[in-house]
């Protein structure tokens, strides 16, 4: 903003605001992400609008410490290939800060973080994002976490909002999304990715949660990007 423009930068590239009557300084390390949103929206809408962690987390020795102090050599450094070394810092920067919010128990009320928590969930949730073109059912997952069939469907739709088919059902017209998105490939193919062997099958199980058709959601897409360009 505005305020932090007015400040002279350190090496680092840090804005630097020092206190009053020459108190302690606050550096401040700025940096923004480009994410897939619909991918994404599952944990964004769980999380709260600022996210702070105490001086027990960013404690000296601590691992978002560590990543910050790589991460501010880097930035005063400026040396071949610290363009990519900075991006990569700041994914797992991120990935720490959540685990570091994730441990202080502020999460407690929202459920698909707390079923990251849960040992068993927490693991069904991972092999279903590992393998989701496997052909999972309930017996086969709940094989994979040795729980019994109804243990872990009631324990997975408490703690996740949904049974496990249905959450693997919507991840995986998540990534039919982003490839519809970010690629050519044709709706057939796609559908086969995500382990539909009917493309009209696929086109229901789509519609039904993006509310378009494949064809239609990539069409109106790229309509939407080609105006956007062309207004810039």
């Amino acid at each position: 903003g505005k305020v932090a423009a007015g400040q002279a930068g350190n090496p680092a590239h840090e804005c630097v605001f020092d206190g009053p009557g020459g108190g302690s300084s606050t550096h401040v390390i700025c940096a923004g992400f480009e994410y897939d949103h619909e991918v994404a929206q599952p944990l964004l809408s769980l999380m709260p609008p600022v996210l702070f962690l105490s001086g027990q987390e960013m404690a000296e020795g601590s691992p978002v410490q560590a990543t910050l102090r790589v991460l501010r050599h880097e930035l005063a450094a400026r040396t071949s290939g610290s363009a990519t070394v900075i991006d990569r810092l700041l994914d797992v920067l991120f990935v720490q800060v959540i685990r570091a919010w994730l441990g202080t128990g502020d999460c407690s009320g929202t459920s698909w973080l707390q079923a990251l928590r849960d040992p068993t969930v927490g693991r069904a949730l991972s092999i279903l994002h590992a393998d989701p073109a496997a052909p999972w059912t309930i017996e086969t997952l709940a094989r994979e976490v040795s729980l019994s069939r109804a243990t872990l469907t009631r324990r997975f739709s408490t703690l996740v909002g949904e049974p496990p088919l249905s959450y693997l059902t919507r991840w995986r017209m998540e990534l039919a999304s982003r490839h519809l998105r970010e690629t050519d490939n044709a709706v057939s193919t796609i559908a086969r990715h995500v382990v539909y062997t009917s493309e009209a099958a696929f086109s229901r199980a789509f519609s039904r949660l993006r509310g378009l058709p494949p064809a239609r959601y990539r069409a109106e897409l790229r309509q939407r990007r080609e105006a956007g360009t062309a207004a810039q």
